[in-house]
C-alpha cells in the first residue's frame, strides 16, 4: 500500500510539474509575439517664411535642410519606452503654407490679427489646425534665430492658439543657422513661449551650425558620423519619454 500511495504522489507531482511549466510557457510566447505599440502624433512647426535667397548667395530657406532630417529620421527610428515601441505620426506646419493664401491662418497673419481665441467664428482651416494641436502627443520645433529671437512666422502660429491646445505635451526645441552658433539664442526665446503654453520644453536640444555645410538639400548629413548628429537622438529619447508618460496620464485622468 505504501509503495502504491509514493507511485501515486510521484505521478501528480510529474504531472504537475509538466503542466505548470506548459502553462509558464505559453504565457511567455504570448507575450513576446504581443509587444505594446505607441504612435506618437507628433507636430513639427517651422519657423522661417523667407522665399527670397540673399544676394551673397545659399539657400532661400536653410530649414529645409534640417526640417527634411527631421522628418526622415522620425520615419525611421524605432526606439522604445519601457515596454513599448514608440513610433511617430507627423503632422507639419509651415508658415509660408500656413499664412500663406488658402492656409490655415492666412486670414489673420502672422501679424495676429484675429487669434482663434478671440471669436467663435473660427475658419474652417484653422479650427483644423487647432485640432490637429490639440490632439498631438508632442510638440516639436524647428527654428532659425532672428536678431536672438525666433521668425515671426513661428511666434506667429504658436501664439494664434490657446495654451488649451497645447497643455499636457513635451516639446523638443532644434535650433540652426549659418552660424557657428547654431542659432542656439533662439531657443531662450522660444522657451517661455511654450512654458506659458504648456507645452513643457525637454531639457536637451539640438543646435545645427553652419547648416549647408553639414547638410544636404535632401537632409542627408555630408559625413554620416559627425558628432553634431547625435544631438537629436538625444533630445528624441528625452521627448518621447515625456511623451509616453504624459499620453499615458492623459488616458487615465485626462488633461487639468
Amino acid at each position: 500500500m505504501w509503495s502504491n500511495l509514493c507511485a501515486l504522489v510521484g505521478t501528480l507531482t510529474i504531472t504537475f510539474g509538466v503542466s505548470l511549466t506548459g502553462v509558464h510557457s505559453n504565457a511567455f510566447t504570448s507575450q513576446k509575439q504581443q509587444p505594446k505599440m505607441t504612435t506618437l502624433r507628433t507636430v513639427i512647426f517651422l519657423s522661417s517664411a523667407r522665399t527670397s535667397a540673399p544676394m551673397w548667395g545659399g539657400d532661400a530657406r536653410l530649414g529645409d535642410r534640417v526640417s527634411n532630417w527631421v522628418q526622415a529620421h522620425l520615419s525611421e527610428r524605432a526606439s522604445k519606452v519601457g515596454d513599448e515601441d514608440v513610433t511617430h505620426e507627423v503632422t507639419v506646419f509651415d508658415p509660408i503654407e500656413v499664412f500663406g493664401a488658402g492656409g490655415a491662418l492666412a486670414h489673420s497673419g502672422a501679424q495676429m490679427s484675429t487669434p482663434t481665441f478671440f471669436t467663435k467664428d473660427v475658419p474652417e482651416g484653422a479650427k483644423a489646425m487647432g485640432e490637429k494641436i490639440e490632439q498631438a502627443d508632442a510638440i516639436i520645433c524647428i527654428t532659425a534665430e532672428y536678431n536672438h529671437s525666433v521668425p515671426p512666422g513661428l511666434s506667429g502660429m504658436l501664439n494664434h492658439f490657446g495654451g488649451s491646445k497645447f497643455k499636457c505635451k513635451p516639446s523638443g526645441i532644434i535650433t540652426y543657422s549659418s552660424s557657428p552658433w547654431g542659432g542656439s539664442r533662439a531657443s531662450i526665446a522660444l522657451q517661455p513661449i511654450l512654458h506659458e503654453l504648456g507645452s513643457l520644453p525637454v531639457s536637451r536640444m539640438v543646435h545645427v551650425p553652419s547648416v549647408a555645410e553639414l547638410i544636404k538639400e535632401s537632409g542627408e548629413w555630408e559625413q554620416e558620423d559627425h558628432r553634431m548628429k547625435g544631438q537629436l537622438a538625444g533630445m528624441l529619447d528625452q521627448l518621447e519619454w515625456m511623451a509616453v508618460a504624459m499620453k499615458s496620464q492623459k488616458e487615465k485622468s485626462g488633461v487639468f
